[in-house]
C-alpha cells in the first residue's frame, strides 16, 4: 500500500513537471513544422534578430506562454490578430470569444492563414496551429469551442499581434 509520503512525492514530481514543461523544448517528431518548407524562411539567428526571446521560444520552439499573461487575452477591439513572426492575418475580432483559459481564443481562422499538424509531446496527442506562411506555433485547436465551428484556437499571445481597424 502506498504511504502518504510516498504519494505526495509523487504528486510533486507530477507538478513540478508542469510546471518546468513550459521551459523544456519536448518536441515531438511528428510535428510536421519542424520538417516542411515555409514561403518564409529564416536562420535560427535571423529569427532571434526579429523576434523577443518569449516569442522566439513560443513561435520557434514550440513553446507556451504563462495563461493570463498577455494583454492580447482581454483585447476585444475591432481589428486583426496577424503573426507575430510574419505579420500574416490570422484571425478577425469578429471571431474572438472569451473562452476563459487564460489565452486568447477563436472559433475559425482567416482561410488560408493557418495550418495544423499532429503535436505529441508532452505525453498526449493534440493539434497544433502553426502559421502557414512562417510555420511559427501558435497555439493548439480544440473541438470544445461555441457555434458555428464548435472548435477553440487556443492561441498564444506573444505569437499574435493586433492590429486595430
Amino acid at each position: 500500500m502506498m504511504k502518504k509520503r510516498d504519494f505526495l512525492h509523487a504528486s510533486a514530481a507530477v507538478v513540478g513537471m508542469a510546471l518546468l514543461s513550459r521551459y523544456l523544448p519536448w518536441r515531438s517528431d511528428d510535428m510536421a513544422t519542424a520538417n516542411n518548407e515555409f514561403e518564409i524562411e529564416k536562420t535560427e539567428a535571423e529569427w532571434r534578430k526579429t523576434l523577443t526571446p518569449e516569442q522566439f521560444r513560443v513561435l520557434r520552439q514550440h513553446g507556451t506562454e504563462r495563461a493570463r499573461t498577455s494583454p492580447l487575452d482581454k483585447q476585444y477591439g475591432k481589428g486583426t490578430y496577424v503573426c507575430a513572426g510574419c505579420g500574416l492575418p490570422l484571425f478577425t475580432s469578429e471571431t474572438k470569444f472569451d473562452s476563459g483559459t487564460g489565452w486568447p481564443s477563436f472559433f475559425t481562422p482567416i482561410e488560408g492563414a493557418i495550418a495544423t499538424s499532429v503535436d505529441k509531446s508532452l505525453f498526449m496527442t493534440r493539434v497544433e496551429v502553426h502559421c502557414r506562411r512562417c510555420g511559427g506555433h501558435l497555439g493548439h485547436v480544440f473541438e470544445d469551442g461555441p457555434k458555428p465551428t464548435g472548435k477553440r484556437y487556443c492561441m498564444n499571445g506573444v505569437a499574435m499581434n493586433f492590429i486595430s481597424s
